[in-house]
């Protein structure tokens, strides 16, 4: 991070990702002198914060970091073709947008780390996966999983061709489990609940349930076993849950399917 603070940090795009990373990096003792930030509409907090906001680019940044939304990249990145084929590290949390793309906007010789982050880096329990190009040193995997750190942890992902497996699991999951949240709540209604209290039922058993089976040393199989009384109401409601054709198994393959399905296709 010393050389980050010593020649800058650049970040493209600062919406709900992008801000959540700056957050985390300025917490962590990242001068705001260091940063430079490009954003066409830059929030209040943004602004109050004291990074350079959409002025000139440092000359040999550490690192660029691209943060705009997949169907803006074709404006934005050719904005940065100065600072490829040299020793910025480009690191691009945009879905979809392949390595071999970076390389033949800014230069085969760029190193380039290409990674998937989710939602919850938002309240710094994201988990993010990355992956770089061939340009792409030990030092310059180091310090991507460095800055994103501070947004949650960081896998490294073994090929390029896992990144769609990654989106449609942890990329897109958390829509998934909102949605969890909502008919949870909703199938609490049908039970005679209030709306209100049967939010805040669904809400605090989904988190606390997640947060359990990352602490636990037991697996989720097994969580799911201690739980369930042979012959009781967790039981009964597993029969429906668990059923080959029509339960969770079922569904969840098929829609994991569609989301990596559905990557390959942004992708290519």
């Amino acid at each position: 991070m010393e050389n980050v603070k010593a020649r800058g940090l650049v970040l493209l795009g600062c919406g709900k990702m992008g801000s959540a990373m700056l957050k985390g990096w300025l917490a962590g003792g990242l001068p705001p002198s260091s940063v430079t930030v490009l954003d066409p509409h830059p929030s209040d907090w943004l602004q109050s914060t004291g990074v350079h906001l959409n002025t000139d680019l440092p000359k040999d940044p550490a690192i660029v970091l691209v943060a705009v939304k997949p169907q803006m990249m074709g404006d934005a990145l050719p904005k940065l073709q100065a600072l490829g084929n040299g020793t910025t590290l480009f690191l691009s949390v945009a879905a979809g947008i392949t390595l071999a793309t970076y390389e033949t906007v800014l230069g085969a010789d760029t190193p380039v780390v290409r990674a998937m982050p989710n939602t919850p880096a938002a309240v710094g329990r994201g988990i993010t996966a990355i992956i770089g190009n061939a340009k792409a040193g030990a030092e310059d995997l180091d310090l991507a999983e460095t800055l994103l750190s501070a947004v949650g942890q960081v896998v490294r992902l073994e090929d390029e061709a896992q990144m769609d497996a990654v989106t449609a699991v942890s990329g897109s999951g958390p829509a998934y489990v909102f949605h969890l949240i909502e008919t949870l709540a909703a199938a609490g209604v049908e039970q005679g609940l209030s709306p209100e209290l049967a939010m805040q039922l669904a809400k605090a058993t989904v988190g606390g349930s997640g947060q359990l089976a990352e602490e636990s040393d037991e697996d989720p199989a097994q969580l799911r076993v201690n739980v369930t009384s042979p012959g009781g109401t967790t039981a009964a409601a597993l029969a429906v849950l668990m059923d080959e054709k029509t339960g969770f198994p079922a569904l969840l393959s098929k829609a994991v399917k569609a989301a990596a399905d559905r990557s390959k296709e942004l992708a290519g």
